[in-house]
């Protein structure tokens, strides 16, 4: 099912390349190769053969500028370990390094599904994750695929109580993509869960203390890459402004005020196209809401409590530091637990409509995103 999703995804990203004209990382009509690693793959590249910088850029108006900063340095160190291995060049090696993470993300991903949910509805969950609309990134030079998997690992860690072997995981996942606050808040409400049911399911002074001190390591990990980045280059809030300056071409260079990114992200597509700013808080509240009452539909109950736990924590982490935009999408990908309760009816016909319906937003999603169309405002 995997193979079959990744001939799905290889099918259109040749078709697109086979159109792509010249552009700022490839030439016209590039190879497979190369079209899989534009974008973001490109700041890896330069990561995995130069390092990071120890003075950072800056704009004529005094503002950090974008830099290899914003991108975390376990994938691309992974990915130079293999070209020094087998003498590969990066494009490929950055590939198969995507692809066999999205791999082993979908092997753990039936796990994590196959505690709570009959086999079936587990494996029609991973034909959804396999064909899912930025299902490409799993063959495309970015740190997604490693992302998911260590996500995914967490999940089954915590399912099985083996909260030790989590703390290696999230260090590993704080050096990859950002995103270890929320396994730390996951932790947390694990934790106060565990409290709550003690007296039908025993949790013994021992985990108390280990599950704690996992959640307290992982917060640590979850702000790490921003103390390296300010120590290397000597400006405390280099991680932070370097950040913020993929967004100032939408909002200019404002400071990070928790939780009003989405309110300012609601302000700006709105007005942009001419409506009413109300028009987007008011779709806004509804999205929010609407996802936390999603969490209590009894579809989602089945996946069992650190599904849940994992997608609210996740959830408010976006909501507390992104700035939506074109890369929206690509961002949610670590929901992707929430394929496991759309996989639940049993329906032949809705099934086959779910599929075409995937494949359709993937072809969407390449072309809005990824192809590069002369001057392009919506990089994946």
């Amino acid at each position: 099912m995997f193979l079959l999703g990744r001939a799905v995804s290889t099918v259109m990203l040749l078709v697109l390349a086979g159109q792509q004209a010249e552009n700022a990382w490839t030439s016209a009509q590039p190879s497979l190769w190369d079209f899989s690693t534009m974008w973001d793959g490109r700041w890896y590249n330069i990561i995995a053969e130069t390092g990071y910088p120890h003075e950072l850029p800056y704009t004529d108006d005094g503002h950090v500028g974008e830099n290899a900063w914003a991108f975390l340095p376990a994938y691309p160190a992974i990915v130079r370990g293999l070209m020094a291995i087998t003498g590969l060049p990066w494009s490929i090696s950055g590939v198969l390094i995507s692809v066999l993470f999205a791999l082993a993300a979908s092997l753990v991903f039936y796990k994590v599904l196959i505690k709570h949910v009959p086999a079936q509805q587990a494996l029609f969950a991973i034909v959804l994750f396999a064909v899912s609309p930025v299902s490409p990134l799993f063959q495309l030079a970015y740190a997604e695929s490693m992302q998911l998997f260590l996500i995914a690992l967490v999940i089954l860690l915590m399912q099985r109580r083996l909260y030790g072997w989590v703390i290696p995981v999230v260090i590993v996942l704080s050096l990859t993509r950002p995103g270890a606050l929320a396994v730390a808040l996951a932790i947390g409400l694990h934790w106060i869960y565990r409290f709550a049911k003690r007296k039908r399911s025993r949790f013994p002074t021992r985990e108390r203390v280990l599950l704690a001190s996992v959640a307290l390591i992982s917060a640590g990990a979850g702000f790490a890459w921003m103390f390296i980045a300010g120590w290397v280059t000597g400006v405390p809030t280099a991680y932070l402004d370097t950040e913020l300056a993929w967004r100032s071409a939408y909002i200019g260079y404002q400071e990070l005020i928790p939780f009003t990114p989405w309110i300012h992200a609601a302000q700006w597509w709105t007005t942009s196209f001419g409506y009413p700013e109300l028009g987007g808080y008011i779709l806004l509240g509804a999205l929010v809401v609407g996802f936390f009452v999603f969490l209590l539909t009894p579809a989602m109950k089945k996946l069992g409590v650190d599904v849940r736990f994992w997608l609210a924590s996740y959830a408010l982490y976006l909501l507390a530091v992104f700035f939506p935009q074109s890369s929206t999408f690509r961002l949610l990908a670590p929901l992707f637990p929430v394929l496991g309760a759309i996989a639940a009816p049993k329906s032949k016909v809705y099934r086959v409509i779910m599929v075409v319906l995937f494949i359709v937003l993937q072809w969407g999603w390449l072309l809005i995103c990824w192809r590069i169309d002369g001057y392009d405002w919506s990089p994946p």
